[in-house]
């Protein structure tokens, strides 16, 4: 069954975005510096490979959709369906790539994404649809890729909510360090 994986890069002080996020900056200043990992050897290059191979579906937020369209073209991955989560629906959209942009709230998008993801995962993409995710009991797992870059201010991770990880296997360096967890659901 899919899991609803958060897999992000985040610097040294815990932003996932620079400040001044805008469409001419969709990772705000500096922010770009947050995937330079991506281009490395060794165990990045292992670590982008299993993002990569582990994709079935997304789930964005919206404003990550709307700051991310013009760049990727389509979606994130060519032809993976991804899931928008939004107050603001609007018809489907297909992407340059051959990717589907679809637009729901928050539990029907992950529904619809681990339908779509068959055996692989639903990626997470967005510091504050992952914040509800996690706050709505959703999220299954947290891959991080602390990259040694220190941005002073920006976009923090799950947007102030609450929740426990647990550590998954022992930690990967290269140029960033790349860290797994899993979620533990809350008392309930």
């Amino acid at each position: 069954m899919s899991k609803v994986v958060l897999d992000v890069s985040m610097s040294l002080d815990g932003f996932t975005a620079g400040p001044n996020v805008r469409a001419e900056e969709p990772m705000g200043d500096g922010g770009e510096r947050l995937h330079e990992w991506m281009a490395g050897d060794g165990p990045d290059a292992r670590a982008f490979e299993e993002v990569n191979a582990m994709v079935g579906a997304t789930v964005i937020g919206r404003r990550t959709f709307d700051l991310g369209l013009r760049p990727w073209g389509g979606t994130p991955w060519p032809g993976v369906p991804a899931f928008v989560v939004t107050h603001r629906t609007r018809e489907d959209l297909l992407g340059d790539n051959g990717g589907t942009f679809a637009f729901d709230g928050l539990e029907a998008a992950v529904r619809r994404a681990k339908d779509a993801a068959g055996d692989k995962d639903v990626l997470v993409m967005g510091a504050d649809v992952a914040g509800q995710l996690l706050g709505a009991g959703l999220l299954d797992e947290v891959h991080l890729h602390l990259a040694p870059v220190v941005l002073g201010q920006g976009t923090g991770l799950f947007a102030g909510r609450l929740g426990e990880l647990i550590p998954q296997g022992e930690p990967v360096a290269g140029i960033a360090t790349h860290l797994r967890f899993r979620v533990r659901p809350a008392a309930g």
